[in-house]
């Protein structure tokens, strides 16, 4: 059954250790923005090294409020073997992220970057920088409070599913 009404809040998760989530009210009444919490840890690794997780707790802190009548849509991770850290990063906090969700029994979706990134950016922008240059710079316009320092694709992809419900 679907959940609507004036008190759903769409959640956008910008999926990485370096990304964010968005969460925006139905009407518009409320928004916030936050980089995924995450905490560094010595990796697996025999040669001593560093990785990043998404910490799960906080995550978990920061999204109950929101469980009851919410609609989370998760960007769909950058996969590919050429990159293998990168991919293995991101299927890390993909199913961190998952987990998170479950625990919460928050129902989710996938997204493709460049379904919500045609609608909500400027059409002929190409390249990561600049994708996350207009992310922001769109970010602050619609959601002036949005304090990111990389990208406001968490709340730009909870604002896309939001307008896209209407």
């Amino acid at each position: 059954m679907e959940r609507t009404g004036a008190d759903m809040y769409y959640i956008g998760c910008d999926n990485g250790v370096t990304g964010s989530i968005g969460i925006i009210k139905s009407d518009g009444s409320f928004y916030t923005a936050f980089k995924t919490p995450v905490k560094k840890e010595l990796s697996y690794t025999k040669k001593a090294q560093y990785a990043n997780r998404v910490d799960v707790p906080t995550l978990m802190g920061l999204l109950n409020p929101y469980k009851n009548n919410c609609k989370c849509v998760m960007e769909r991770p950058m996969i590919n073997p050429t990159r293998w850290l990168a991919s293995m990063s991101a299927r890390g906090a993909l199913e961190a992220t998952i987990i998170v969700m479950e625990m919460l029994c928050i129902s989710y979706s996938y997204i493709d970057s460049k379904e919500w990134q045609k609608e909500m950016l400027p059409s002929g922008i190409k390249g990561s920088a600049l994708l996350k240059k207009a992310s922001l710079d769109i970010g602050r316009r619609l959601f002036p409070s949005i304090k990111h320092a990389k990208d406001a694709d968490g709340i730009l992809i909870a604002e896309y599913i939001r307008r896209r419900d209407k």
